[in-house]
Formats: structure tokens, sequence, C-alpha cells
């Protein structure tokens, strides 16, 4: 009949599946080997469709970085370019005031749909360090945390968060429900090196190369990044 419209029409679209998205924080001062290869294995393990590198502007918890913030992006860019599914975001730069992580996830999770899930990715020294974090009481609203720990970490967590773990730690990464609240530890062997080292061998005027991807040496390079004033 005319104007009636076919049963197939009148049923629901079928919902789209959840989208998967990782954010990892940091200075990246400058970002390397170590970050990448971390970031990559989540990302495989868990199935993301994106994980977000997220340079800070300005640190709430480190020193200024040696660097511009511009220079730090630029690098990152550099790092992951053509690596999916890693890619970055640069929003906490473009705020004139500290990086506070709750901030950040409060905006990416207004960005997505209410059943897309929202992993942090912290370092265990990061995660036993969150009480001290600005709001963090908040950040489980937005996301779920994954915490990736050494085989031969043995520090144990803050009293402050032993309830949390009680209430909102998993086992299993891959059990993970929801759009967040949960914590789940990941096991990794994380590669021995640190920013801190490759300022070090840059400033003696040694190589840092496979320490960082050749496009950010490339970078480092064309700019005199790091290296000793004459």
């Amino acid at each position: 009949m005319a104007g009636v419209k076919p049963k197939a029409s009148q049923q629901p679209a079928p919902a789209a599946s959840a989208r998967r998205v990782g954010v990892l924080g940091g200075t990246f001062d400058p970002v390397h080997i170590g970050h990448l290869r971390s970031a990559l294995e989540v990302a495989e393990m868990l199935g993301l469709d994106e994980l977000r590198l997220t340079p800070n502007a300005r640190p709430p918890h480190r020193d200024t970085p040696q660097v511009s913030a511009q220079q730090r992006l630029a690098m990152v860019e550099c790092a992951v370019q053509g690596v999916a599914p890693l890619t970055v975001d640069a929003r906490e730069l473009q705020r004139n005031k500290p990086s506070y992580t709750v901030d950040t996830l409060e905006l990416m999770r207004a960005e997505l749909a209410a059943d897309d899930q929202l992993f942090l990715l912290l370092g265990w020294d990061a995660f036993c360090g969150l009480p001290t974090w600005h709001r963090w009481e908040e950040l489980l609203q937005h996301c779920h945390i994954l915490v990736l720990q050494r085989p031969d970490a043995d520090v144990e967590p803050p009293d402050a968060l032993r309830n949390l773990l009680a209430a909102r730690s998993i086992s299993d990464p891959q059990a993970l429900q929801g759009p967040g609240g949960q914590i789940t530890f990941i096991w990794q062997t994380p590669l021995a090196v640190s920013a801190t080292q490759i300022r070090q061998l840059l400033a003696s005027g040694k190589s840092v190369r496979f320490l960082v991807p050749d496009a950010v040496l490339a970078y480092i390079d064309a700019h005199g990044l790091y290296r000793a004033s004459t």
C-alpha cells in the first residue's frame, strides 16, 4: 500500500560494535622504542582500534621537558607514522594549564559512544603514585586502567589503593567489561631504555641509534636537540 514502509525498514539498524581506545600519556622527551613497543604489545593483546600517544604539555609531576612541546609532538608523530593502530592526540598541548589526566579522559569520554571502551595505560610506578594525582578518584568513571607491571616489580601499592584494587581489579585483561571502571595488570618485560639515558647519550655526543625510531633520530639530528651547548 502507498505510504506504508516495508517491514524491513522499520527494524532498528544494528548497533555498531563498541570501539576500544587506549591512551598512553607522557612527556616523550624524547619518545623511544620502550614507549612504542609497550604500546604496540598492549594494542595487539587487547585488539584496540586505536592507541593514542598523548604528549603532556606541562606535566604536574615532572621537570619541565628539555625541548619544546611542538618538538616533542613532532617526534611522536614521526614515530607512529604508518604504525597502526598507534596515533597521536595533541589535545594536552592545546591547553594553557597543567596536563591533568582526568581532564583529558573526561574530554575523550565525551567524544566516544556510551559503550566504547577507554583504557588508560600506566606503568607500575605511576599507578602507585595515583593518590597524588588531581581528582584521581574520578579516573575510573571514564576508563579502565591497564597497569603495565614488570615481572620483577616487588613494590607494594600504597594503602590508599588497596581498597580500590580489592573492589575494582580483575585478573584477566581480556575480561574487562563495559566502558570503564576496572583495573587489570599486564605483565611486560620492558626494554632497558629511558628518555633520561637517551638525553645523556646525546649530550655527550654518543649515538642513540636503535634506541629511538630512525625517523625520530633524523628529527633530533636535523634540529640539534639535546646536544650539549657550546
